[in-house]
């Protein structure tokens, strides 16, 4: 888990680039930008609020032949082993910016290097390297006072509630190609800030396969044991995995399945679909891993557990206390009106 309330922005370089293959060129400052304590806030905000409010999905830097050969990899090994040199080092990381920069779709910008420090990831303070780009512009008014009337300026900027493109190197994992988070807001070319820039692959730890399993647990619920039984058992099949992973370190697949699978006639079912569509998952010859606890977290906020009824009716379950959904949920069928009912036991109503 990331945390950047108390990140410190130590040093800032400001450059721009156009598209190379318009030959727009680039402009290099000579020496890093000057903060103010004003600005300074104003751009924190501006530069960490994605990562706030976005999933963590971490990278790591990669390359086909050997990760020396990445160009980012080298330079943050060299920023990270002598910051005082960042500046020197930012030009370098704007020219390799450029020169993947040859889409006729990619737009100049703005490029922001800045050093961090205090960014806190699973509880431990690192430093880091912030590599941020501003695309799109914007009309905006300015109001001036002449002699007696106002006048209206029109004028040409950033949003600064939104950046376009952005990442954070963190000083940490080193041998595996750093820890890396990525936003990208503007994807008319989805290739060029991940794949040419950055060249970073999915950082397979705990993390990434908690997310990805239990993804394909949603899916496998979705695809198969909802057109096998009914919209209840689905709901239910997801609480019983999601609470599996929520008290457990280690997951293991066998016992998952003992543990979840209330039908054992979808076991089979299960293992089918996992061979099927595992790869697209990354999960197709994983059954052990470490459980990482936010991702739990995370994927039971998003999962619904509500049973949608064509009468305009919900009944939501309870994933805290998934018993109660066994023991006092019941379906069935009324031959008179034709129609699928659920019935419902309870002592009292809960007053909110």
């Amino acid at each position: 888990m990331i945390n950047l309330y108390l990140t410190q922005i130590e040093s800032l370089s400001i450059h721009r680039i156009g598209n190379k293959s318009k030959n727009e060129g680039t402009f290099l400052s000579e020496q890093p930008y000057q903060l103010n304590d004003e600005l300074n806030e104003l751009l924190k905000e501006f530069f960490f609020r994605p990562f706030r409010e976005k999933e963590e999905n971490y990278f790591r830097f990669d390359h086909e032949v050997d990760l020396e050969y990445n160009e980012l990899y080298n330079i943050a090994t060299e920023v990270f082993d002598n910051p005082d040199n960042i500046h020197q080092q930012s030009q370098r990381i704007t020219k390799h910016l450029y020169d993947q920069s040859n889409h006729p779709h990619i737009k100049s910008g703005e490029v922001y290097i800045a050093y961090l420090s205090d960014v806190v990831v699973d509880n431990e303070k690192m430093n880091a390297i912030g590599i941020f780009k501003s695309e799109l512009k914007h009309d905006y008014l300015e109001f001036e006072e002449k002699d007696s009337n106002i006048e209206i300026l029109i004028r040409h900027g950033i949003n600064i509630n939104k950046l376009d493109k952005g990442c954070l190197i963190i000083n940490t994992n080193k041998e595996e190609g750093f820890k890396i988070l990525s936003i990208d807001s503007n994807r008319y070319d989805t290739k060029y800030w991940l794949e040419n820039f950055l060249s970073v692959d999915a950082l397979t730890d705990e993390t990434f396969f908690t997310k990805k399993y239990l993804k394909f647990c949603q899916d496998f619920a979705k695809d198969v044991v909802l057109p096998a039984e009914d919209k209840k058992q689905e709901v239910m099949f997801m609480n019983r995995a999601v609470n599996h992973f929520a008290k457990n370190d280690e997951f293991e697949e066998t016992s998952f399945l003992n543990e979840v699978m209330d039908n054992p006639d979808l076991i089979p079912e299960f293992k089918h679909y996992k061979t099927e569509k595992g790869p697209k998952y990354s999960i197709e010859d994983v059954s052990t891993f470490p459980i990482a606890n936010k991702a739990v977290s995370d994927a039971r906020k998003k999962i619904k557990n509500v049973i949608n009824l064509d009468t305009n009716i919900q009944i939501k379950m309870d994933f805290i206390n998934p018993d109660s959904a066994e023991k006092f949920v019941e379906k069935g069928w009324d031959e008179e009106k034709q129609m699928y009912y659920y019935l419902v036991y309870f002592n009292k109503e809960e007053k909110n």
